[in-house]
């Protein structure tokens, strides 16, 4: 498949244009004109580029890539190495963040549902990136806590009632803590995120609305591994999924 193929398709399917972000989606960096092999990864790391060259990758698929807003545009130290490594391999990178927390099917927000059995059945927040909808019955926020827990892997961060009983689930994966308010407004009885900050301890008190943190990096795995599984299937492209331990 051609490189620019390949990033028309993605552009396309994860609808790229409609979203406001603060870095660039679709090809980062760009190399060999011939994409076989892809590998998939939730951050562009060292550790993932390395794997990459090791592995003979084509092109890196990440959801997390480089060149975000606001941060220092200078290409030294570990962006040089990052970069450096791409380029000597002649590897594409191709990043896709909002879009790819979004898709109705291959995001992050969908595959998270999917994979604890919740039905999404609205949206909330700025771009409608937050999720709301039911669990498969009304369990306690403290089950899902446990829940989360099994299927993670990762132990998460209960903040509220552990006896509350949860009949509307809102979650948006990542950093997304600063929707907590939205999610209440459009009536949760528990919100899911990747992360806490100080703050959100004192919304879940005061709300009465429990809140789980339940990893950056631990929630967001399923849409770029979602992603590597469409890719081999519907292109015959030779994509898999790397997941880097992370604890966050």
């Amino acid at each position: 498949m051609q490189l620019i193929e390949l990033q028309t398709h993605l552009n396309e399917l994860l609808d790229v244009a409609r979203f406001r972000d603060y870095c660039p989606n679709g090809l980062q960096v760009e190399g060999r004109p011939e994409v076989r092999r892809v590998l998939c990864g939730v951050t562009a790391s060292q550790a993932l580029v390395d794997l990459a060259v090791a592995e003979g990758a084509d092109a890196l698929l990440v959801h997390h890539g480089y060149f975000w807003r606001g941060e220092d545009g200078r290409i030294t130290g570990l962006r040089k190495r990052r970069l450096a490594a791409l380029l000597r391999s002649d590897i594409s990178l191709l990043a896709y963040h909002l879009p790819l927390d979004a898709h109705a099917e291959f995001g992050n927000n969908a595959q998270l549902g999917k994979l604890l059995g919740w039905r999404g059945e609205g949206r909330f927040g700025d771009q409608e990136l937050g999720w709301i909808g039911t669990p498969l019955q009304p369990n306690s926020a403290g089950h899902i806590a446990r829940s989360l827990a099994a299927r993670l892997g990762r132990e998460p961060l209960l903040v509220g009632d552990p006896e509350r009983v949860v009949r509307q689930v809102a979650w948006c994966t990542g950093g997304a803590q600063g929707y907590f308010e939205d999610a209440i407004a459009a009536g949760a009885d528990l919100y899911v995120s990747g992360e806490i900050s100080e703050q959100t301890v004192h919304v879940a008190r005061e709300s009465g609305v429990a809140f789980i943190a339940a990893g950056h990096h631990a929630t967001e795995r399923y849409g770029v591994h979602a992603l590597a599984q469409y890719l081999s299937d519907a292109f015959g492209l030779d994509a898999r999924f790397a997941d880097l331990d992370n604890p966050v």
